[in-house]
């Protein structure tokens, strides 16, 4: 339930709070009072868009609180999935920036204003004048009809099996438009994978014949370097290595009279032995070079394919046309499996498709069980407030189609008069009619919902006198199971709440301020006589008051 609503700096709401209690309770005040400032702003609170038109002072943000009890409505779960911190009170805080922009905040997270409206979903239903033309539409209608079906978990789980049926018919709709442009594609494909394979690529091939060519390509002065080399290692006498050999021979006599001569000597002994290893390389490289035209004109035509292949495909290294055939080699099996992938897929869809239709048969069989139900609730409660010929006649009608929710549609009929014809509500009821059916509409809708609050923005348009005596009994009935607030024009209605407010404008020097308080008991006696009169509290009027409030 909501417990608590705060607003500083909204609209002509400079700062206001208001504490509300369990059951019914009413909200009142004069036309243009600011009963709709204050619905806006816990609109506001509740996730509805904001811009810098809502802030009163534009120096200031704006800050609109609400708590709720929500101790009992099973959100533990929600609260833990969204990551927020569950407390028994939840705080909802919405502030709106001087800038315009807005932020928002469960129990001091932050939050989107989608998560904050899916939570307000399980919080409070705010209904408005405006929602009362909803009953015209025939979604609404299902809606009511499953609400009193029980169909929620049905319906949570076929549109779940929406999303799948409707993904595998898409996929099997991309294999057989894959399917056409495959046939196309076959052989070019399979030409390009032949080309790649005759290639015969392996990693770093491209760097491999690369220096392959360049050691071909200068033979002679590979050739010249290398034998310079062994020359100059291994001359007699004047090669570097017989030099080394003479110098480890002069230190040889006194390398043990001290550890310093002994590390000059295993020094030279260190490079003669690694001279010698580099002595057997050159003379090893020497032997392996000579000329070959033949491998040198192989390796440049190589080279010359893979550059074109390189650049045909528009990649950068060999291993990039390595991974181009893996994916034509796959995509070539694929084409080959085509016919068996779509059998695959089309026996897939109709499964999803009979799992769909015995999902929608269910639905469709507890809303018929369902319609008899709402009809008596509807009818039974409608002669009370002053309809006793009310009749309703509620055709379930389906079609092969998946609808958004399932695959029927429901067409609620109305007549009101006795021996009349029914017709669409559109067309049979009055607007005072539409009042007094949608009230009763969320009376049974209570019972089927785990809602903890529900706000009527004068859902008592169009009525008067014993009927909205009776409009009020029923949201005092409706109070006894959840908390209910109703913003009225009517005082045989606001005389039926157990709390009463007022909402009235203040004048200062400067501004005009919106306020609320709840009444005393010799207030809503005052209240109710102005609202039965008019401005002046006669006798007649007071005792009027008195006697609605008894």
């Amino acid at each position: 339930m909501l417990k608590r609503l705060t607003i500083k700096n909204y609209a002509l709401i400079d700062q206001l709070s208001v504490d509300f209690e369990p059951g019914f309770s009413t909200i009142t005040g004069e036309t243009g009072a600011g009963k709709s400032i204050i619905l806006g702003g816990l609109s506001l609170v509740l996730g509805a868009r904001s811009d810098q038109s809502h802030i009163l002072n534009k120096n200031h943000k704006c800050i609109i609180e609400a708590h709720f009890m929500i101790e009992g409505l099973s959100l533990h779960s929600f609260f833990e999935s969204n990551d927020l911190d569950y407390e028994d009170q939840t705080i909802i805080r919405r502030e709106i920036l001087t800038s315009g922009k807005s932020r928002a905040f469960v129990n001091d997270t932050p939050v989107s204003l989608q998560l904050l409206s899916e939570l307000s979903d399980h919080l409070i239903d705010i209904h408005t004048q405006h929602q009362t033309r909803s009953l015209l539409e025939q979604s609404y209608q299902l809606e009511v009809l499953d609400q009193v079906a029980g169909n929620a978990p049905n319906l949570s789980e076929y549109i779940k099996q929406l999303v799948v049926y409707k993904s595998s018919k898409q996929k099997l709709n991309d294999l057989i438009q894959s399917q056409e442009q495959d046939a196309v594609d076959r052989d070019y494909k399979s030409f390009l994978l032949d080309e790649l394979t005759a290639a015969n690529l392996k990693v770093d091939m491209l760097e491999h014949l690369e220096e392959e060519f360049e050691i071909l390509q200068n033979v002679d002065q590979i050739e010249h370097a290398l034998a310079l080399a062994k020359q100059t290692l291994s001359a007699d006498d004047v090669g570097i290595t017989e030099m080394l050999r003479q110098i480890k021979l002069c230190l040889n006599p006194i390398a043990t009279m001290s550890p310093k001569y002994q590390n000059l000597l295993e020094r030279i002994s260190s490079a003669l032995i690694e001279l010698d290893d580099v002595l057997s390389d050159v003379d090893e490289h020497l032997s392996s070079v000579e000329s070959n035209p033949e491998r040198l004109d192989t390796v440049n035509t190589q080279i010359h394919n893979l550059q074109l292949l390189l650049t045909k495909h528009k990649v950068k290294t060999v291993e990039d046309l390595i991974a181009k055939a893996e994916k034509l080699d796959h995509d070539l099996q694929r084409i080959d499996n085509i016919d068996q992938s779509i059998l695959d897929q089309k026996n897939l869809v109709a499964d999803h498709k009979k799992q769909l239709l015995n999902i929608s048969n269910e639905l469709h069989k507890k809303r018929k069980l369902a319609i008899p139900q709402t009809v008596k609730f509807l009818e039974s409660n409608l002669k009370a407030l002053g309809m006793p010929d009310a009749r309703f006649d509620l055709k379930l009608s389906s079609s092969e189609e998946f609808l958004s929710s399932g695959c029927d549609t429901v067409v609620w009929s109305f007549c009101s008069t006795k021996g009349g014809s029914f017709q669409s509500l559109k067309k049979s009821a009055s607007g005072g009619e539409l009042s007094r059916i949608m009230l009763v509409v969320k009376a049974m809708l209570s019972q089927h919902q785990n809602l903890p609050a529900l706000i009527f923005d004068e859902i008592d348009t169009g009525v008067s006198g014993e009927i909205a005596s009776k409009m009020g009994g029923i949201m005092a009935q409706m109070g006894q199971n959840m908390q209910v607030i109703a913003i009225t024009h009517l005082p045989q209605i606001a005389a039926q709440g157990k709390n009463h407010f007022k909402v009235f404008k203040s004048s200062g020097a400067d501004k005009t301020v919106v306020l609320i308080r709840s009444l005393s008991k010799d207030q809503r006696i005052e209240e109710i006589a102005a609202m039965v009169s008019g401005s002046s509290l006669t006798k007649a009027a007071i005792a009027n008051a008195k006697e609605l409030l008894n």
